[in-house]
C-alpha cells in the first residue's frame, strides 16, 4: 500500500504539474475535446485538496517506516505554491504566474513522492527499526 500512495502521488502530481503548465496553451480546444472540465475552477480546488491529503498521508505512512523528513523538504513548499495557485488572486487570475507556480508546486510534490518511495526501498530491517517488522 505505501508504494502504491506513492506511485499514484507521483503519478498524480506529473499530471498536475503538466494540466497547469499546458492549459494556458490548449485552454481554447478543450471544450472541442470535451474535456472543459479541466479548466473549471473546481477541478484545480478538488485537485490541490486530493494532492495535500495524499502527500500528507503518503509521507506520514513512509516516515513511520524510514524515519526520514527528506521528502518534507519538497512536499511542504510544493503544498504551499499550490495552495499559493488557488488562494492568491493575484497568482490565481494571471495565466502565465498561476501556470509556473502550479507547475513548480505539483513537480515539488511529485519529487516528495519519490523521494518517499525510494526511501521505503532502500529502508533496511534491523534492530534500530521503530516500527514493526
Amino acid at each position: 500500500m505505501k508504494s502504491f500512495l506513492d506511485k499514484f502521488g507521483t503519478t498524480s502530481s506529473i499530471v498536475c504539474a503538466l494540466h497547469c503548465a499546458l492549459l494556458p496553451i490548449v485552454i481554447s480546444i478543450l471544450p472541442a475535446l470535451g474535456l472543459g472540465f479541466m479548466a473549471w475552477s473546481g477541478f484545480e480546488w478538488a485537485f490541490v485538496i486530493f494532492a495535500s491529503l495524499l502527500g500528507l498521508l503518503s509521507l506520514w505512512i513512509g516516515y513511520q517506516r524510514h524515519r526520514v523528513y527528506r521528502a518534507l523538504l519538497f512536499l511542504i513548499p510544493g503544498l504551499l505554491l499550490v495552495w499559493m495557485g488557488v488562494l492568491v488572486p493575484e497568482i490565481h487570475h494571471a495565466v502565465l504566474p498561476h501556470a509556473v507556480v502550479m507547475s513548480v508546486g505539483g513537480t515539488l510534490i511529485a519529487v516528495a513522492h519519490l523521494i518517499n518511495l525510494r526511501l521505503n526501498h532502500s529502508h533496511v530491517h534491523d534492530a534500530s527499526c521503530r516500527h514493526a517488522h
